[in-house]
């Protein structure tokens, strides 16, 4: 019945992380998969989850299933979280918010009801950008094409190409951007871009998607959210998925948001409904743990204060790394410019590496990276990081 089927020729970043697992060599450096690792190369548990998780599991009682939409707690507290809890549009009740299965689940969720109201809509996605962006898009039969953004001469943004590529995108066209921490580039624009992007997006009628998995690894959770209540301030209408597995390490939890911020609040309530009709035709509601955890974090004071706190160490650890990579390639390669490691965000960095590099760098020194040269700088830490930079020299030179 099944001869028809063709293999899958898998995930770029799962199947090496899998090729990484299976390696039997001890000093395997693994920087491929999107993880936040601690400086002892662990997946952190932190302690104001922890404190969070012993909480609500000690209230907990019988688990009904939750309403299509999610958690009604869970959906204020990200609202807030994303765009300031008196701001002018949830005031007016212009944004909608549902509790997806990771931020992955709200680009999805997202996609389908972009397909069924604006069928011969185009998506433009950042060249590059993370392979499953392109994957969820073309999934729900939607065209996909790209606008410009990394200049690989200089490590930085192709900030004017892309200004004018959108300048001339069909009205109605759905532009994904990545808030902050773009993956897998690490390049993100700064505030006075994003006001200069504005305006475009107005002019020709674009739909923004904003995509925000890495909120407080940029420059700070506030700061990381700019975009979001720049766009909202604005009265532009768009869409924002935001995720915890990074700032909460709560991967397996698989919590997320899909965010629509709306003209008018009527508006709001029937995108509501059609929203949570597509959630019920997929996966009915979402799961109710994790998006406690996240919940009582965000809405407890202290615990939110602590939280806080932990995203800013995990943020200032990644920067260190970075310096550190660049201080030794620097002294390795003097010939070379490597600040783009500095002035690029986030756990990824492109590094500049062909695929050739990159195999070589895998199979001859056991540091796995993607073969784009995008690499997890959140997998670094004091103990493997100067031995990644000197097979990253060898490669190079």
């Amino acid at each position: 019945m099944f001869l028809h089927v063709e293999p899958y020729a898998g995930d770029p970043i799962l199947s090496l992380n899998e090729a990484f697992g299976k390696d039997p060599r001890t000093n395997k450096i693994n920087l491929s998969i999107g993880i936040y690792f601690d400086d002892a190369g662990k997946i952190p548990m932190l302690p104001s989850v922890r404190a969070a998780e012993l909480k609500v599991v000690a209230e907990a009682g019988a688990r009904p299933y939750l309403p299509m939409e999610g958690a009604a707690n869970f959906r204020t507290a990200v609202q807030h979280l994303l765009f300031g809890a008196e701001h002018a549009a949830l005031q007016a009740g212009r944004v909608v918010t549902i509790q997806t299965v990771g931020s992955s689940g709200g680009l999805k969720v997202g996609a389908d009801f972009i397909k069924r109201y604006f069928p011969n809509t185009t998506i433009l996605v950042s060249d590059p950008t993370w392979d499953n962006h392109r994957a969820v898009f073309e999934g729900s039969n939607l065209t996909v094409e790209t606008y410009p953004y990394y200049d690989a001469d200089t490590g930085g943004l192709r900030f004017d190409a892309m200004l004018a590529a959108l300048s001339k995108a069909e009205k109605h066209s759905v532009v994904l951007l990545h808030a902050c921490c773009h993956n897998p580039t690490g390049v993100d624009l700064n505030n006075e871009q994003w006001q200069q992007l504005l305006p475009v997006l107005q002019e020709r009628e674009l739909i923004p998607f904003l995509d925000l998995a890495y909120q407080g690894y940029g420059a700070g959770i506030q700061e990381d959210a700019y975009a979001v209540r720049l766009f909202a301030d604005s009265g532009i209408s768009f869409f924002v998925a935001n995720s915890f597995s990074k700032s909460m390490s709560l991967y397996g939890e698989r919590c997320g948001a899909l965010s629509v911020v709306c003209p008018d609040a009527a508006q709001a309530v029937n995108v509501l409904g059609q929203l949570k009709a597509n959630i019920r035709r997929n996966y009915s509601n979402p799961p109710m743990h994790g998006g406690q955890l996240v919940a009582r974090v965000l809405t407890d004071p202290e615990l939110r204060a602590q939280w806080e706190a932990e995203v800013s160490a995990m943020r200032l650890r990644i920067q260190a790394m970075r310096r550190q990579l660049h201080a030794v390639l620097s002294a390795k390669l003097p010939g070379r410019d490597f600040s783009y490691f500095l002035t690029q965000h986030g756990m990824f960095s492109y590094t500049g590496l062909n695929p050739a590099q990159c195999d070589r760098l895998k199979e001859e020194f056991g540091v796995y990276i993607l073969r784009s040269g995008r690499m997890c700088v959140a997998g670094l830490n004091t103990s493997n990081v100067e031995a990644t930079a000197n097979a990253m020299a060898a490669v190079l030179a």
